[in-house]
């Protein structure tokens, strides 16, 4: 078998092509009997011997590539000497469940969004002859690595009823009906050339949940993922991308993208320390920047659907992605304000200029920075450092290196007063009730939060949310910026991703109630008009400090603030930009 492997090591690979690598097997042998090397006997009796492949190097992998290529360039920093003979044995912060459930979650997402927007036509042409042997199968494959579940094949015989191919393996298909729905226009005669299925075209199979034969492609578009937990920072599943083997560029650690709208809840987070509380009402009214203020062009920034619903409160703005709100927020407590705080984030000053279009995630941000600062929210406002080596130990067990992070609940990690942390989590709640991100609700869960991104024309989204026990991110975009198409919002692309995950890893964990924190108190306020019909009305979170006036109760035995008289609705009214 491994004389058979030098012609073409990945079609005769005995892991992936068990039936080709045989057949290879065999003729090698035929050939040491032809030569007079080995007899009859030895020929019949190395032909049914057992073959044993070991496959536990490629099941411990569990699609976590790309952590262990992070693993490897980490210890190689630390023993760049030994890394490769000491036999270390390095464990991490990785889960396989959640692991397995980050892999499927993207890939369903990357797909799913690739087949809505259509067939771009086979990946490759070539010329067969009429009598085509397997010879020529394998060299047209040579080329085409299977990726997962999607098969590279080569195109025998097509019709827009039934599509005959040869998989790398040996195997043949047919694809008929449903199978070839995906690809029905390829078939149409004002179809270009390039995007025909004919003879000798190289396309991609896949099988569906029925276990058909269907035609599939490659994505252009990229995606990450990744989830930590809030409490220390461990991180517990980390896809960079949709296939290592063929993208090794980790989009978790090492894709600079603007955040778009899901940087908003750090300026409202901001806002709360200003004396803004979420029932204070700001006007989603137009914001025009001129020239002279900007130093470039006049900006009118816009509002994701082009309209302004006049006075709203803070936390029907942060659910329904109000931009102009956020700009305004951002204009009264001051852009170099606002640069500072996000720091207690972990996010960097210098990728955050201090200019109005913070407001609405211009900057530049990791989804592993993302999920840093969503944890800030989760943990009641500690600033934890994310890791994925547990510990290090040496080929005879002894340990070399163990990790042990500080935990939420240390002071000196506090980045923002817990009180902001409980109401922004309260606030983000209703983002995933009945928000931009009202999707999430299927997952029937009180204990949610989070917030979608979507930056101009569309070239990023983002959903990044939690749970208290665990931060997911979830980033979908090209490599080469460009718009994922009208309407392709962090809501319709990311989310999905998200909600993927979190269902599957939340199954059967009980929901978290967070405890209310000193000197937060819940008031009565009337209901705001400009909220959805079902968004919550009749109370609302406020620092002690910040309280709205209320009336005095009218006798001394009345209760101080649990008196059913409702608070008058706070108004901040921020003055109109020039």
């Amino acid at each position: 078998m491994l004389a058979g492997l030098p012609k073409a090591p990945s079609a005769y690979n005995p892991v992936v092509n068990p039936q080709r690598a045989q057949q290879r097997q065999h003729y090698v042998l035929r050939r040491m009997k032809d030569l007079g090397q080995i007899t009859d006997a030895q020929l019949a009796e190395a032909m049914n011997a057992p073959l044993h492949v070991k496959r536990e190097i490629n099941e411990f992998a569990g699609h976590a590539e790309y952590v262990a290529e992070m693993v490897r360039q980490a210890v190689h920093e630390q023993y760049p000497d030994e890394v490769y003979s000491k036999g270390f044995r390095v464990y991490t912060t990785i889960r396989k469940a959640d692991q397995e459930a980050a892999y499927v979650a993207v890939r369903r997402g990357v797909l799913e969004y690739d087949r809505r927007h259509g067939f771009r036509g086979p990946e490759h042409f070539v010329e067969l002859p009429e009598q085509a042997d397997e010879d020529d199968f394998e060299e047209a494959l040579a080329e085409h690595s299977d990726i997962d579940d999607l098969r590279a094949a080569l195109v025998l015989s097509a019709s827009p009823r039934e599509i005959t191919a040869v998989l790398r393996n040996g195997e043949r298909v047919a694809l008929r009906a449903e199978g070839l729905k995906f690809v029905a226009r390829s078939f149409e005669e004002k179809s270009p050339p390039q995007r025909r299925i004919r003879r000798g075209a190289i396309v991609r199979v896949q099988r569906d949940d029925k276990g058909l034969w269907q035609i599939a492609q490659l994505p252009e578009v990229e995606a990450a993922f990744v989830s930590l937990d809030p409490s220390d920072g461990a991180v517990r599943a980390l896809v960079g991308g949709f296939d290592f083997n063929r993208n090794k560029f980790n989009h978790v650690t090492q894709a600079w993208r603007q955040p778009g709208s899901s940087f908003k809840p750090f300026i409202y987070s901001a806002s709360l320390e200003k004396g803004y509380t979420p029932a204070t009402v700001v006007l989603d009214e137009p914001v025009v920047v001129e020239a002279e203020v900007t130093g470039s062009q006049r900006w009118e920034p816009k509002n994701y659907d082009g309209k302004f619903e006049g006075p709203m409160r803070l936390r029907t703005a942060l659910a329904k992605s109000k931009n102009m709100v956020s700009v305004r927020l951002l204009q009264d407590i001051g852009a170099k304000y606002a640069q500072d705080y996000v720091t207690r984030f972990g996010f960097d000053a210098d990728k955050h200029p201090p200019y109005l279009t913070m407001a609405l995630g211009a900057g530049g941000v990791t989804p592993m920075q993302m999920a840093r600062a969503y944890a800030v929210f989760a943990n009641g406002g500690y600033l934890v450092q994310p890791y994925f080596i547990q510990k290090i130990v040496d080929d005879r067990g002894n340990p070399l290196g163990v990790a042990k992070p500080p935990r939420s609940g240390d002071e000196a990690l506090r980045a923002i007063d817990a009180r902001n942390a409980f109401i922004m989590d309260s606030m983000m709640q209703d983002v995933t009730r009945y928000g931009t991100a009202a999707r999430a609700s299927k997952l029937g869960r009180r204990d949610i939060a989070g917030k979608t991104g979507t930056t101009n024309d569309f070239v990023d989204a983002w959903f990044c949310g939690y749970q208290p026990g665990l931060v997911g991110i979830a980033w979908l975009g090209f490599d080469q910026p460009r718009s994922l198409g009208r309407n392709q919002t962090g809501g319709q692309v990311a989310l999905p991703i998200w909600i993927e995950y979190m269902g599957r890893t939340l199954k059967g964990i009980p929901e978290t109630e967070r405890a209310v924190p000193q000197g937060v108190i819940a008031a009565h306020t009337d209901a705001d008009p400009a909220a959805p019909a079902g968004a919550r009305s009749g109370s609302e979170w406020f620092y002690k400090e910040f309280l709205p006036a209320v009336p005095q109760p009218s006798s001394p035995s009345a209760a101080p603030f649990a008196a059913p008289t409702p608070a008058p609705v706070e108004e901040r009214r921020i003055p109109r930009s020039p």
